[in-house]
């Protein structure tokens, strides 16, 4: 199996995705967007990363960091809608998303901690 078929990175590849058309709309140089950018992109490498590794506690390391990451995406958002930087309707629609990106990325770390403590 691959990472590309767990649906918690599906719905954050496309978040990264979303994300990053809406920053070209911003100077290339701007502190939020490069925030932005880097925020959106580690979920997914989180993600990526965590399902590679070999034990529950390394994977679940790793997707705790991508969920980290997911509500920072989730705080920059807030500051490019405060700032202008994207209309309200962007902030509503990649806020949401964002959200189902985080849900699944919890899930992801639930059962984890659910196949620990059935193999304890």
């Amino acid at each position: 199996m691959s990472f590309t078929k767990l649906v918690a990175w599906q719905k954050s590849h496309k978040l990264a995705l979303m994300v990053l058309a809406a920053c070209e709309t911003m100077p290339k140089y701007d502190t939020v967007r490069s925030q932005l950018e880097r925020a959106v992109v580690s979920v997914t490498s989180n993600i990526a990363e965590g399902f590679g590794r070999q034990t529950i506690n390394d994977k679940k390391h790793f997707y705790v960091i991508a969920r980290g990451s997911a509500f920072e995406v989730q705080n920059q958002l807030l500051i490019a809608e405060g700032t202008g930087k994207i209309s309200n309707k962007q902030f509503q629609i990649l806020a949401a998303q964002s959200l189902d990106s985080i849900r699944l990325i919890h899930g992801l770390i639930r059962s984890l901690e659910r196949r620990r403590h059935a193999t304890s």
